[in-house]
Order: structure tokens, then sequence, then C-alpha cells
């Protein structure tokens, strides 16, 4: 008996498809290495979150009041757990927010919460815990007499700093209570006042935040512009992107109250002090413009346990490129050892670089100034989403692009196909697989494109498991001319798809022995798909050269 194989998603485009010169939203590309599943994603400046199959097809959607602030995530119980902006004309930058809120897969509002006043405000991202709390990054406004008592130099109004709230949310009261917070404003050094209690050297504090670190940017009032939070429940830490520093910061969750504010306690001894820092050691005064590694970046976040890659870090590397323009993927993997103890050897955290780095062929072809993200499928395959150009798209380990979709909607309402799109702004876009618990027991079923005025025609061939794979031989694969297919059993149909999912042949009640001629046909890859009478499939992949 042969192993166990799984062949993925083909579609094919019906003759009625637009020029892809003419298209400019929705399903690019679907092959079948694209990772099967549903694909969430929130418009920004648009209220409604979606949910699409890999042939691009919404399968359902939830409608809010609010446009988002910034993320949204599917939890398992098929309910919808969302950021809301609230226009809180108190923070009013990127990312601002005022407020969590829950749909039920129904898209009734089960459950809300409200971050949002003159002293604070929940911007950017939320994180789901296992015991079904919820972490928020909240803007924690300081006057400008805290400001000079802290010893901050630059002449400020007010200052945003950032704290961490753990929510334990009252689904049936509504609203919740906060449970455990850390707040960076217990954390701080400087070393301009020595008559203040956080006077230090800021080369032997790095797990403290310079004050007086600007990032760059000389007087902004959002000083350091959290931007992404993830939790590591093996750990029990907490990942966080500083924009503003253009670092990722490690913080320790295992503590009380008064150890979070604290310098010692909790599992790693040291209170809520930053355990790891990474990207930009100039921050903590350990290293010059060289050693920069981020650059305003975006989501960073643990690849989960069980995916290739587990435990080491993913983050969108927005402005790698510099005057250059182009973003990369990239992730580390921190020195850690078997406690989660993160070591600091010689002048900065390591690694000195990154493991793996996903950068396009042409590298201007990939960027985004800011928002963005990516994650690790279980496939091993990356999503990645392009955020100011709507641009999600899937690549594999060779960093091929399996899988593009660009979103069509802005601000504006819905693009129609081959109109110009608008400001269609994603932050994220997360990939469930189709065994995922929230659709246990769900009419999943396909609602049309999204888009106005797509004619092409996306059909799921297979997405099984075969468990008695056909025992057919093909050759030569390459191919240079013909392909001969040698079956004990007649085929009953054979069908030979191009990259893109295009039926480029097809025949029918074929013999035991037979050749098909590809002098006609492109070079490149292709998948071949074979039926027998008896109902045993064959999954071929081919490379045609001339």
């Amino acid at each position: 008996m042969n192993p166990k194989k799984y062949f993925l998603l083909l579609y094919f485009l019906s003759s009625s498809t637009l020029l892809l010169a003419q298209q400019t939203v929705g399903l690019f590309t679907n092959t079948p290495e694209a990772f099967p599943g549903y694909t969430l994603f929130a418009p920004i400046g648009n209220n409604t979150t979606y949910l699409i199959n890999n042939c691009g097809q919404k399968v359902h959607s939830w409608t809010s009041t609010y446009p988002p602030a910034m993320s949204a995530y599917l939890l398992e119980d098929g309910s919808l757990l969302r950021t809301k902006n609230a226009s809180n004309s108190f923070f009013p930058g990127g990312g601002s927010g005022g407020g969590i809120e829950q749909f039920d897969w129904e898209g009734n509002l089960i459950w809300e919460y409200t971050i949002s006043s003159d002293m604070e405000c929940q911007h950017h991202d939320i994180e789901y815990l296992p015991n079904g709390n919820i972490l928020a990054l909240v803007w924690d406004k300081k006057t400008s007499l805290e400001t000079a008592i802290a010893g901050r130099t630059k002449p400020n109004a007010e200052l945003w700093s950032e704290k961490i709230i753990e929510i334990k949310p009252d689904l049936v009261n509504g609203g919740g209570t906060i449970v455990w917070e850390w707040k960076v404003w217990d954390h701080l050094v400087q070393d301009i006042d020595s008559t203040k209690t956080n006077y230090g050297i800021i080369a032997n504090s790095p797990e403290r935040i310079n004050i007086n670190y600007n990032g760059g940017i000389a007087s902004d009032v959002d000083w350091l512009h959290f931007n992404s939070i993830d939790y590591n429940a093996d750990l029990d830490q907490i990942l966080i992107s500083c924009h503003r520093t253009n670092e990722i910061w490690i913080i320790d969750h295992s503590t009380t109250l008064s150890e979070a504010a604290g310098r010692s306690g909790g599992r790693s001894g040291k209170g809520g002090d930053l355990l790891f820092r990474w990207g930009n050691p100039r921050a903590y005064n350990r290293g010059v413009v060289i050693d920069q590694k981020l650059f305003r970046q975006h989501d960073a976040q643990w690849i989960d346990a069980d995916m290739p890659g587990a435990g080491t870090i993913m983050v969108f590397n927005n402005q790698a490129g510099g005057q250059d323009k182009y973003s990369t993927v990239n992730i580390i993997t921190p020195p850690i050892d078997e406690n989660g103890h993160y070591e600091l050897s010689g002048m900065r955290y390591g690694p000195s670089d990154f493991s793996w780095t996903y950068q396009a062929p042409n590298p201007t072809d990939f960027f985004s100034t800011n928002i963005s993200g990516a994650s690790r499928l279980a496939n091993g395959n990356t999503l990645i989403c392009e955020g100011t150009s709507g641009k999600l798209f899937e690549i594999n380990d060779s960093n091929a692009i399996v899988w593009e979709y660009v979103n069509p909607i802005s601000g504006a309402g819905i693009t129609t196909q081959g109109d110009p799109r608008g400001a269609n702004f994603v932050f994220r876009c997360t990939r469930y697989p189709k065994d995922y618990a929230a659709f246990n027991g769900r009419n999943i079923r396909t609602q049309g494109y999204i888009e106005a005025g797509s004619s092409f025609s996306c059909i799921e061939l297979h997405n099984e498991e075969i468990e008695n794979e056909a025992d057919i031989s093909i050759y030569p694969n390459p191919s240079h001319g013909q392909i001969t297919i040698d079956s004990e059993k007649s085929p009953k149909k054979i069908r030979l798809y191009n990259s893109i999912g295009a039926l480029v042949y097809e025949s029918d009640n074929g013999e035991h022995l037979q050749s098909i001629s590809t002098h006609s046909l492109a070079e490149g890859m292709y998948f071949l798909h074979i039926e027998l009478m008896d109902g045993m499939i064959k999954n071929e992949r081919l490379f045609i050269a001339h």
C-alpha cells in the first residue's frame, strides 16, 4: 500500500477570464502548493471583516459599527474577536482604537470592552490567551510634568507611553476586569540627571528603556508606538514590536502585579524588566548604525509549536531597504536556554543576524512602508500581508509565490474588477486550516467574489486525503517534447494544468500506454491529474522544458 498523500487545491480559469493585465483585485494565483484553508482579513477603513477560501471567494463575514484598530482573530468557538476604532480625539495617531468587540458566528455582538479616555486608548493589537483572557496594547498618556520628573530632556506638552493590560472578560454581564498590567513607565532609565531614581548608565541597563532615545523621531508625542503583541504559553512570555525604537522586546508574564512593576520576581527573576530586545542595539547604547537590523517593523510573533521553525520569531521588516524602499520578512532564533533565559553575551543580545529572509527577486517589488505582517503555515509555507498595497500572498520554501490575492475593499467601498484600486490597506491576514475548530459543524459555503465584475471560475478539484494512490508511471520528467503515461488500468480522465491552474489538456478513456505532446506548451511547472476507471487517482508535478 502506498503511503497517504495529500493533494491540495487546483483551480482553472474559464474562457471568460479577464486578461491578467486587466485584473486589478481579487485572486491572481492559486496553485496546488497553497495551504488549504480560509483567510481572515479586515480592510482598514471598512467595518466588515472577511473570511475567504483559496479561490478568493467569500465564505463568511462579520460587520461592526466601527472600522478595525487594527487586528482581528477567529477564535476556536467560531466567534470573531476584533479591535474597534472608536475615533478617540485625544489619541489621533496611526492604529488608534479604543475598544474590543466579540461577535458570534452569526454576527451578533456578544461582548465589548472600552479602553478610551483622555488618558488612555487601546491601539493596534490584542492577544487572546489560553485561559480566555485578553492582552491589549494601550497608550498611557503622561503630562509634561511627569515626563520632566522622569528625566526626559525633550520638551513635550504630553507624551504617550505604553502599557499592556490583561482583561478577564465578563461574557454574561459585559465588560471585564483588569487582572494584570505592565507599564513602560516602571522600567525607565536616563543618564542626564543623577538626582532621579531612574538614573543609570544606559549601556549597563539593557533591561530598561531609555526615555531619551528618540529612534530618529525628535519630538513625536507617540514615543514608542507598539504595533503588535504575541504570547508564548510554554514560556509565559510576551513579545512586543516597538516601532519607534526599531526593536522587538520580550517581557515576563508570570509576574504578579507588583512584580511586573519592579525588577525582581516571576519565572525569570527579573520582574517586569526586559528579558530580551533585538533589532537596534543603539537603543541601549551598545551599537552603531551598521548594527541595526529592524526598520519600523510590524507583526513580531513566535512561530507556533506545531509549525516548521517552531520557537523562532518572525517579523515583517517594513523599511529594511532604507532609501531603496523595499521590505523583507525575517526570522531570528533568540539564544535561549532550557529555562527560558536569554543570554546577553558580549556587547549586545544575539543572534548576530537573521536565520531566514524573504526578499522579492526584484527587491523594490515588495514594499510596505507601514502596517503588514507574516505568519508560518503548517506545510512550511509563509503567508504575507503587504499592507499598503492590500496584497496577500503565500510563498513556498523556495520563496516562490503559490497564492496571491489583492484586497478589493477600500474606504470608498468595493472595487469593480479592472478599475484602479483605492486605498485598500490591510493590517494583517491569517490563514486558518479547514480542520480548525471554529469550522466544526459549520455550513461553509461560497458566497461569490467580494469584488464586482470578476468573470473567472475557480473550482476545487481535490482537497482530500488519498489513501491509495494509483500505480502509474509518468516519464520523462522533466519533459522535452512529450510525456508517456504507463498504467495497468485504463485512465478514465487525464487533465493537465499549468502553474496558475489553467486547464491546458484533457482527454477521456485513455489507453494503458499513451503519449502526450508538450511541444506547444510553454516552459514551466505543470500539474497532471489522472483518474482511473476504479476511482483511484494519480497526481504528479511535471516540469516542461524545450
